[in-house]
């Protein structure tokens, strides 16, 4: 079984803001882990925020934030 991550989604979880909160206007890739922890533990938003910051969570566990990091680098934002 192949996995095949969805390019555009992949593009703009890279170019996703954190809405509120104390960390407000951050990417979510430069979120710190145990923010992510914390939500992990408490429950994800439900939606596309919720979605992002649970794979935010798998990525930078899993020590991949260079690869979204390139994406927002080689692919900026209009």
């Amino acid at each position: 079984m192949e996995i095949r991550p969805d390019r555009q989604k992949l593009l703009e979880m890279a170019h996703y803001r954190m809405p509120f909160g104390k960390y407000k206007d951050r990417y979510l890739v430069d979120l710190p882990i145990a923010y992510l922890v914390w939500f992990k533990k408490k429950g994800f938003p439900k939606g596309k925020l919720g979605d992002y910051l649970q794979t935010m969570l798998d990525i930078r566990s899993n020590g991949l934030e260079p690869l979204i990091r390139k994406l927002q680098q080689e692919f900026p934002k209009e």
